[in-house]
C-alpha cells in the first residue's frame, strides 16, 4: 500500500483513536479530511462513526460536495472503502434511530433497533463478542472484536455475524465497499489485522 488514506473528518468519528490503528496496522500516507478532492484523489477511503445514525448522515452531508465525492471514488470497481459502525451503517438505505432517514444507499437493508425476548440481554451490545463470517471474503477472518451499539444493519450483503440474543449482523460489503460494525481500533490484534487487510486489499 504505497498511496494515501483518507480517514474522512464529519465530527462524527473517534479520528485519533482510528488514525492511530491504521498507522499501527502500516498506512504510512494518511490524511485526516473533510476535504472532498483529498477524498477523491485518496487510493482508499475510510468513514468511521459513533453516535446516531441521523445525526452522522447530517453532519457528512452538511459537507458540500461529500457524499458525491465518496459516491464517485468508491463506485463499484473503484477505490476500496471501509465503513466503521456507523460509517458502516451509512452505507444501508436508510437508519430508523430517531424516525427513519435516508442513508448512502449503497447496500440493500436498513439499520433498525437490535431487539430480543430474552430480559438478560441488554442493549446497547457492548464488549467483546464473536465475528463469524458467513462467506468467504479478503478482509473478514473469525475472531473476537469490540462492539458497542445498540441498532444494527437488517438487509444484504452480510459479510459476517455475531450473536446478541440472536444473529447480529458484524459486517457487509459489495464490491469495493465494506463495513464493519464492530470497532477495530478498539479490537486489538484483531482490529489491526483487518486494518492491515484493507490497506493491502485490491478488490
Amino acid at each position: 500500500m504505497t498511496g494515501p488514506v483518507a480517514l474522512i473528518d464529519y465530527g462524527a468519528g473517534n479520528l485519533q483513536s482510528v488514525k492511530n490503528a491504521l498507522k499501527a496496522a502500516g498506512a504510512e500516507n494518511m490524511c485526516v479530511t473533510n476535504d472532498p478532492a483529498e477524498v477523491l484523489s485518496a487510493d482508499r477511503i475510510v468513514l468511521p462513526g459513533v453516535g446516531a445514525f441521523a445525526h452522522c448522515m447530517g453532519a457528512l452531508s452538511a459537507i458540500p460536495g461529500m457524499v458525491d465525492a465518496l459516491n464517485e471514488a468508491t463506485g463499484p470497481g473503484a477505490k476500496p472503502f471501509l465503513g466503521i459502525c456507523v460509517g458502516m451503517q451509512l452505507m444501508a438505505e436508510a437508519g430508523e434511530e430517531h424516525g427513519r432517514h435516508a442513508g448512502l444507499g449503497w447496500v440493500k437493508g436498513t439499520v433498525r433497533l437490535i431487539e430480543t425476548t430474552d430480559a438478560t440481554v441488554k442493549i446497547p451490545h457492548m464488549g467483546w463478542n464473536d465475528v463469524v463470517p458467513t462467506a468467504p471474503h479478503p478482509l473478514i477472518e473469525a475472531g473476537e472484536a469490540y462492539f458497542l451499539h445498540s441498532y444494527a444493519f437488517d438487509g444484504d450483503d452480510v459479510l459476517a455475524t455475531t450473536s446478541h440474543g440472536g444473529p447480529v449482523v458484524a459486517a457487509i460489503g459489495r464490491d469495493n465497499r465494506v463495513g464493519v460494525q464492530f470497532h477495530p481500533e478498539k479490537s486489538q490484534r484483531f482490529g489491526l489485522s483487518l486494518l492491515s487487510r484493507f490497506l493491502e486489499w485490491r478488490p
